[in-house]
């Protein structure tokens, strides 16, 4: 076993465009797979996720992989919520592993992560994968996985199947409260900055518009947000904040007297509304991606989105419209 994954990275460090920053989990030839899919729009030829899903699925199953749903990635890191009734769903389903797939506009890339079991659905950004500069180059590369490792997966679908988790089967809507929390002066609220180690959305890494980005480029846009960030913040919020930059428990938090998180998710505007139990706008906007803050109230697990819609495409207009709809 040890010897065949060996010769699977000998075959692929001779390749071009391959990353191979993690182990192949052993489990890939002997368990389901989730598939994950992020497209950018620009891409072309144009193509729609599920159209991306079709054009790789026998290449994962030829490599020995078992995927047995495809998913929008998009929809799955919607916000923390959304992303824990995924991993429930896959936890149900038995699912093994994450097979996550990015097209962007001038490449292709595949990673394969063991499912860590928790609403992270990932245990690292650290992951096996091949990167191709188009999805003929990065599927061919993939497939070669398989030359030499048989694989116990044997009754896979022959065509990809698409799920969604319908409002019926998730509780995720009715955790987010329409209102402003109380006592925000008595306690800390604790502010994290994106691609620290106390922020957890490792899936987000994978999507169409993140992945790929030096760490320069992290850290000059980390150093831009926190900057922005207590822009807004000496305007509209009056009272005590804790930055959040390591990674810590919830039990430690309210420790230290932080007892609300400001939250920021980003997704499509219908899409976000509907996973907050709100009705979901139907004009051309909706579809526009937008970011959206709200508290979290650590001791009770309670959501408050605010007394008013006020999410918006700029993050800086979004946080100063939160904040602001905070005081009424």
């Amino acid at each position: 076993m040890k010897y065949n994954i060996l010769l699977i990275f000998i075959l692929l460090a001779n390749l071009p465009f391959v990353l191979a920053q993690g182990s192949l989990p052993p489990s890939f030839f002997d368990g389901k797979s989730v598939v994950l899919v992020s497209i950018d729009p620009g891409a072309r030829p144009e193509m729609t996720w599920t159209e991306v899903a079709d054009s790789v699925h026998n290449s994962l199953i030829q490599a020995g992989a078992d995927p047995v749903a495809y998913f929008e990635l998009e929809k799955v890191a919607l916000s923390e919520v959304v992303q824990a009734d995924y991993a429930k769903s896959f936890q149900q389903r038995l699912v093994k592993n994450v097979i996550l797939v990015t097209r962007q506009k001038n490449q292709m890339s595949i990673h394969v992560a063991a499912f860590s079991g928790d609403e992270n659905i990932v245990p690292t950004t650290a992951l096996f994968g091949v990167t191709g500069e188009d999805i003929s180059a990065a599927t061919s590369q993939f497939k070669l996985i398989g030359q030499n490792q048989p694989s116990h997966n044997l009754l896979v679908l022959d065509i990809p199947e698409f799920l969604t988790i319908n409002a019926t089967e998730t509780s995720s809507s009715q955790k987010f409260i329409a209102k402003n929390p109380l006592n925000l002066d008595m306690f800390k609220l604790g502010i994290t900055i994106e691609g620290s180690s106390a922020e957890t959305g490792l899936l987000s890494y994978f999507r169409y518009d993140m992945y790929g980005k030096s760490p320069e480029a992290i850290l000059a846009e980390q150093a831009s947000q926190k900057a922005g960030i207590e822009q807004v913040l000496k305007q509209e919020y009056p009272y005590q904040i804790e930055w959040l930059t390591e990674a810590k428990s919830e039990q430690e938090l309210i420790s230290d007297k932080v007892q609300f998180l400001l939250v920021k998710v980003e997704g499509r505007e219908a899409d976000l509304m509907k996973s907050m139990g709100l009705e979901s706008k139907t004009d051309p906007s909706a579809s526009r991606i937008v970011v959206k803050y709200y508290i979290k109230l650590l001791v009770r697990e309670e959501l408050y989105i605010g007394p008013e819609w006020d999410a918006d495409p700029d993050w800086r207009v979004a946080l100063d419209n939160f904040l602001k709809n905070l005081k009424k």
